[in-house]
């Protein structure tokens, strides 16, 4: 049995045995982890000096750098956010009556782990923390393969978990960190379809289609995150440029980035000459159409068919809209399904904005940043659904569980 099946069945075995544990009993082990990954904070920084010292050497991009590293606050947000997830409400064993059938047959269902889930992402080295915490909270085993820009701070991390399920007398296979980044057994793992029951790839849109392409195993799809700030004819202004500074400066190389500004003709002039400075100054490079180019010095101009850019970067592209449909076609035509944003005073247009645009988060006057699971309440996230079987949006505790049907009877047959 080669090293990848090895681990699937372990993982798979592992997971009965998560099935059994009671909330209480899942909720002491990660209050426990969370302790754990505090006291071990220099230990994890030095893991992830090693990977950013190969990651310079290797030229990555600034945002692939920024994903990356590791500071103690950031161990911090994963420490806190395995205590968030400790506070939510358990899902598994939750059961919803579906009535009783004329023959007296009662009908409920119950939400139960999905089984083993397989995380496989570049360099993002908090998804241990988040994917293992969220699939033990939710009964599920979990297999990560990182890529190697992260393994040593994977491993880390993973060493920090295990060392707190061995306290607990669990197995370590819960949370299993695939210690060769070779391609060759991310491709074995993809064929895992005995033991592994979902597969959620983070990273880049080139590797989102190498594993839809490869895997036969069912994945959720997150292509890649082309967020729009629309500013409307009745918008704050104000608010407005808050939310596009906030929304495409604070952090860049996150999906939840803004990458779109879309403005409306009528106050196109007053809000495109506030902001220009300001983005100057925040050294954003702006790319936009003929119109929304006059507002702006050494701006690279767009045909209409050149939007829906993911820039991960100091970038964005702008375009002047003669009205609120116009608008959504062009948020539906270059948009992700990922977030968008509208700033409105209208309530009637910030209503129809939500419902006509086919994104899996969609915003009134807040930034898009907190397109996030941890923001919106989850704890941490597990993925992004941009597709929508079976989740669509960040992916918490309960898209990552399913529903059986439980079935009562008194002794009935059919006829």
């Amino acid at each position: 049995m080669g090293l990848i099946q090895s681990l699937s069945q372990q993982a798979a075995k592992a997971a009965k045995v998560l099935a059994l544990l009671t909330t209480e009993q899942k909720n002491q082990v990660l209050q426990a982890m969370a302790h754990a990954l505090r006291a071990e904070t220099d230990q994890i920084l030095v893991a992830n000096q090693t990977d950013l010292t190969h990651a310079k050497k290797n030229e990555l991009s600034p945002a692939m750098i920024d994903r990356l590293t590791l500071t103690p606050a950031r161990i911090e947000d994963m420490a806190q956010g395995i205590e968030t997830i400790v506070s939510l409400e358990d899902p598994v064993g939750q059961t919803r009556s579906m009535g009783t059938r004329p023959n007296g047959i009662e009908i409920n269902k119950m939400r139960i782990p999905l089984g083993v889930v397989c995380m496989i992402y570049e360099a993002r080295p908090n998804v241990t923390a988040d994917a293992g915490a969220l699939c033990f909270k939710s009964g599920n085993g979990v297999i990560l393969r990182g890529g190697k820009e992260a393994l040593a701070s994977s491993m880390a991390i993973a060493k920090v978990m295990h060392k707190t399920l061995a306290e607990f007398n669990l197995p370590e296979a819960l949370i299993t960190v695939v210690p060769d980044p070779d391609r060759g057994l991310m491709m074995e793992l993809m064929q895992q379809k005995e033991y592994i029951d979902l597969i959620i790839p983070r990273g880049g849109e080139g590797l989102i289609n190498f594993v839809t392409e490869n895997s036969t195993v069912p994945v959720i799809q997150h292509f890649k995150g082309v967020c729009h700030l629309y500013v409307d004819k009745d918008a704050d202004l104000n608010i407005a440029e808050a939310l596009l500074l906030n929304g495409k400066t604070q952090r860049t190389g996150v999906c939840n980035a803004l990458e779109g500004l879309v403005v409306h003709k009528d106050i196109a002039d007053k809000f495109l000459n506030q902001v220009a400075p300001i983005l100057r100054a925040a050294n954003v490079k702006v790319n936009a159409c003929k119109h929304a180019a006059e507002y702006f010095d050494d701006v690279t101009v767009l045909n209409d068919d050149e939007f829906g850019e993911e820039y991960l970067a100091l970038e964005i592209a702008i375009r002047i809209v003669d009205d609120f449909a116009t608008a959504i076609d062009h948020i539906d035509q270059f948009g992700s399904h990922h977030t968008e944003v509208i700033c409105t005073t209208n309530q009637e247009t910030a209503t129809l904005f939500q419902r006509s645009v086919d994104a899996s988060v969609v915003m009134v006057n807040a930034s898009s940043r907190f397109s996030d699971g941890g923001q919106l309440g989850l704890g941490a996230e597990i993925g992004i659904a941009t597709t929508k079987l079976h989740a669509y949006g960040p992916m918490g505790l309960e898209s990552l569980t399913t529903e059986k049907y439980l079935v009562n009877g008194t002794g009935q047959v059919r006829d």
